[in-house]
């Protein structure tokens, strides 16, 4: 198989990081492009050294030309804490940065896969989400920066395939967590893990009877690799494991797993929380021939050995 020279945007973010070892590892050439708000090069400091890598600092607000023949566009904050921060930066990220690297896939004819969200079905109607589901978001709510500008950047995956012949496609990622998120990163696994460490009470909002699915980073990276690779289906598709638990359940997971003896306190949910998030992945099934192969305890104890590590060096 030909060598490819893959770009990935965001790729010293915990996702990103990731898809940039599996790629490197599969033998191609990858250039990881990061701003550095929310990724961080210790996450790629040890592809630093091997010839198949490289590492640019940069912001896909504003335009690159690079030669290569794929492009992932995962550059985008992800966790509430980080995009609730700057909105209107998350914003121009997932807007101008698809523009800008649909721009790039134009220009040197080269394939694109987008990382949506399963926020852009916001505080959904339908249980579980099919991709067939347009979704319930508040266009003007906190959390809009981040599910209307994913819905923008899928509407341009689009009308840049429609108008420009662009070969863009689409996936659509659930929760999905492990090793190398960041320890202050707002979402729920990360919170419990390090509370639950630290010997500190776990938050949980709300009663705790809203429910996740969470899906191991290696699954999805398999997805997004299966996606990109597929010649004649552009999506969208769900990325995410269809396997769904209340938070209250995690939390006493997360528990037993650390032998944690931290109680649980209870605080107002948050604006615009869905309720429920649970992806349909018949489609991913039928044209990815994928599925998660690692269940919530054994990507939980790996995710623990992971913050143990961090923790202990901090």
């Amino acid at each position: 198989m030909a060598t490819k020279r893959i770009l990935v945007t965001g790729g010293a973010g915990f996702i990103g990081s990731h898809l940039c070892e599996r790629l490197v590892a599969d033998g191609n050439d990858v250039v990881c492009l990061d701003n550095f708000f929310s990724g961080r090069k210790d996450n790629v400091a040890h592809l630093l050294g091997n010839p198949r890598f490289e590492l640019i600092r940069h912001d896909i607000t504003t335009p690159i030309l690079l030669e290569v023949d794929q492009i992932y566009n995962f550059a985008c904050p992800a966790s509430p804490n980080a995009y609730m921060y700057n909105p209107v930066k998350t914003v121009k990220t997932s807007v101008m940065g698809a523009i800008n690297m649909l721009g790039l896939a134009k220009r040197v004819k080269a394939r694109i896969l987008q990382a949506s969200t399963s926020e852009v079905y916001g505080d959904p109607k339908v249980h579980p989400q099919p991709e067939s589901y347009w979704g319930n978001v508040n266009p003007i709510g906190v959390r809009s920066c981040y599910d209307e500008g994913k819905r923008v950047a899928e509407t341009l995956m689009y009308d840049y395939r429609r108008q420009n012949g662009v070969d863009s496609k689409i996936i659509r990622i659930f929760n999905t967590y492990g090793p190398r998120m960041q320890a202050d990163d707002g979402r729920v696994i990360s919170n419990f893990v390090v509370q639950a460490l630290r010997g500190e009470p776990l938050t949980v909002y709300g009663k705790g009877g809203q429910t996740r699915s969470f899906c191991f980073i290696d699954d999805l990276v398999e997805g997004a690799v299966r996606m990109m690779n597929l010649d004649d289906f552009f999506g969208p598709v769900n990325i995410g494991n269809p396997a769904e638990f209340t938070i209250m359940e995690l939390a006493e997971k997360v528990l037993r797993l650390t032998g944690a003896k931290s109680t649980i306190v209870f605080k107002p949910l948050p604006q615009d929380d869905p309720t429920q998030r649970q992806p349909d992945i018949s489609l991913a099934k039928q044209k990815l021939g994928w599925k998660p192969s690692v269940n919530l305890d054994e990507g939980l104890k790996r995710t623990i050995a992971y913050f143990k590590r961090v923790l202990k060096e901090s």
